[in-house]
């Protein structure tokens, strides 16, 4: 994989690459010191990941991100900064990693092992519906540890609770502060409605289930946990099933 390394101090950039080079399977495919540098060495080296800052002059790490989310084919995004209160800002680019200066040789491979898994699973659904490269990759909520960030293929469904959001996924529950509504609008085809509370991960759906007090619920593949489906959503649902 082919590693772009942006950030406006030299010795930091130099520190980034020596990094880089000594770890299998990644290479320094080139540098540049500000934003508008970045996005020109994107369109001419064709990077597969952009190690980026987010404190430089002009136009700054976040903003370029945001740009690179807009091209066609974007690289991945690993912010690498001094500064940690940008965290959930960043991940709303689309970025798949943030790490915080002076970055360890271990934290590094991990960010890149995980930019190297996006870029082949962005690849493999390139020829699927062109509004997917807007949508986020990951949920950062705001935790007691800091932020938690929830890979989208790691979440079972959306519960609703009053003015929270519940994330159910692998490794247990997470509250966050978006609206149903607003995921269900940026995740269309990927999660469905099955109640006015709930948004289900389609994969995750095995079958429809009627119970012996007559409600629906939903067996799911890889959790024990069974949402229930509402009387009103029992007919598409039923129909989504059928064309899966």
């Amino acid at each position: 994989m082919h590693v772009l390394v942006v950030d406006d101090e030299g010795l930091a950039r130099q520190r980034s690459m020596r990094l880089i080079e000594s770890i299998d399977g990644f290479d320094v495919i080139g540098e540049a010191a500000n934003g508008d540098a970045a996005l020109k060495a994107i369109q001419t080296l064709d990077p597969d990941i952009v190690l980026l800052d987010i404190r430089m002059p002009g136009e700054d790490g976040l903003a370029t991100a945001k740009k690179i989310a807009q091209l066609s084919d974007p690289p991945a995004v690993v912010f690498c900064t001094a500064y940690n209160e940008y965290a959930v800002e960043a991940f709303e680019t689309l970025a798949v990693g943030y790490l915080l200066k002076p970055v360890q040789k271990d934290q590094l491979a991990a960010a890149l092992d995980k930019a190297r898994k996006f870029v082949k699973l962005q690849r493999a659904a390139s020829t699927q519906d062109s509004d997917r490269s807007e949508r986020r990759r990951n949920i950062a909520a705001k935790t007691r540890r800091g932020v938690e960030l929830v890979p989208i293929e790691d979440i079972y469904c959306f519960i609703a609770d009053q003015k929270y959001v519940t994330i159910m996924h692998r490794n247990g529950e997470t509250l966050i502060d978006d609206t149903l509504k607003e995921l269900e609008e940026e995740f269309k085809g990927v999660f469905v409605r099955v109640h006015r509370n709930a948004l289900v991960a389609i994969d995750e759906i095995e079958k429809l289930e009627r119970m012996p007090t007559g409600q629906y619920e939903l067996k799911l593949k890889t959790t024990e946990y069974r949402p229930v489906v509402s009387r009103r959503h029992v007919a598409s649902v039923r129909e989504l099933l059928s064309n899966l």
